[in-house]
């Protein structure tokens, strides 16, 4: 069972085709009623080949559309591992692609031109996506965490040690300080640079790990370039304020995670980080909320309910935080060109949810979405928006 990355998604979203079916359902985790979930599985793909035949597909070929689904359905070591709701997604080709989550949907069948992904948008953005750079001697890591997930960061051009970073120099007297990624247990070391003790670098050792640092910090720029998601640092303490000069990162958080980072394990790492960031998405919330409240109603004002504004703002990148309603859909048609926004009161062939659009097109341009309830929408709406510029 796979779960849910940022590149996963990604993908999810790039996915464009005449049947994007998606199927989101509620699962049980372990006891004999796991086997309510083969029944309940395959209740909605007959709900699917039904739509799919409703959009014109011959059943045969709806049947073979469904047919990597349909061996799901009595795998009993499938449905014993699970977690509180499942995701799934087949393209036009018929390729699967599953996701177990900690999130207790509500069953969901939707067939269209594009995967609907406006459930999962609670995992990735609302509930918070973050980084934690793990800082030590051998193996720096870079971790991309939500409240329910976490995986590491390919950093292909970004050092992960400083030996590679400063291969033309000498290294043993860094190899000598035992602080760098292992804690600095006290005692005196001595290099060629003067005599000091396990609590930190000398000057000239300082000096090495800030140009490391530094090339460390270049790496990352391009990486993150455009994000606003908070950065976490671990290491051991003298570590931290040392890349905090180096940093330029706008949103690296005040407060990092103290020790050596090499005995963390990832889950370790993601569990501490969240302690660290769960009150800024909190606080994010809030903010986004009273800054809806401030501008809404202003001629130039930088919020707006108006569902063809935002989904226009949306497209443009100019959404720094949408609120929308996890319970409704507004079927119908935007076209990107015009900016033109047809609705209809039940869905058509060719329509989409264009709420799970709005979500969608503000995730995929750095915008927070936050996914609520009916009635927690600012506005009291359907959807709204507070726009960057």
């Amino acid at each position: 069972m796979d779960t849910l990355s940022r590149e996963d998604l990604n993908t999810l979203l790039e996915t464009h085709g005449e049947w994007c079916i998606s199927i989101y359902m509620p699962t049980v985790r372990a006891g004999q009623e796991t086997q309510q979930n083969s029944i309940r599985f395959k209740n909605m793909l007959r709900a699917a080949e039904e739509r799919l035949q409703k959009v014109g597909l011959r059943s045969p070929d709806a049947a073979s559309l469904l047919s990597s689904a349909e061996t799901l359905v009595n795998n009993a070591d499938f449905w014993r591992h699970q977690s509180d709701g499942l995701a799934l997604f087949i393209d036009p080709q018929g390729n699967m692609s599953r996701y177990s989550v900690p999130i207790n949907f509500s069953e969901l069948v939707i067939v269209t031109r594009r995967f609907h992904l406006k459930p999962l948008l609670r995992l990735l953005s609302g509930d918070g996506r973050f980084y934690v750079l793990a800082l030590s001697q051998g193996d720096l890591r870079l971790l991309e965490g939500t409240r329910h997930s976490v995986s590491e960061v390919d950093l292909a051009d970004v050092p992960t040690s400083l030996a590679e970073a400063l291969s033309g120099e000498v290294v043993e007297r860094q190899l000598q300080w035992r602080g760098l990624g292992r804690g600095g247990q006290g005692g005196r070391v001595h290099t060629e640079g003067g005599m000091y003790h396990g609590l930190g670098p000398g000057d000239e050792e300082k000096q090495r790990i800030m140009r490391y640092f530094q090339m460390v910090d270049r790496g990352l720029r391009d990486l993150l370039k455009g994000r606003e998601t908070p950065l976490v640092l671990a290491g051991v303490d003298y570590l931290l304020p040392m890349y905090a000069e180096a940093n330029s990162y706008a949103y690296l958080l005040g407060e990092g995670i103290t020790g050596n980072p090499e005995t963390l394990s990832a889950k370790e790492l993601h569990r501490r980080a969240w302690e660290l960031v769960e009150p800024v998405f909190r606080q994010g919330e809030a903010d986004a909320r009273q800054r809806f409240e401030q501008e809404k109603g202003r001629a130039d004002g930088l919020a707006s309910a108006d569902l063809k504004a935002v989904l226009q703002a949306a497209h443009q990148g100019r959404v720094a935080a949408l609120f929308v309603a996890a319970g409704k859909r507004i079927w119908g048609v935007y076209r990107q060109g015009s900016g033109n926004v047809h609705v209809h009161p039940e869905m058509q062939a060719d329509d989409q949810d264009l709420l799970d659009l709005a979500a969608v097109m503000t995730h995929a341009n750095g915008g927070a979405v936050y996914v609520v309830e009916e009635g927690a929408v600012p506005g009291g709406g359907e959807l709204a928006a507070v726009y960057r510029f």
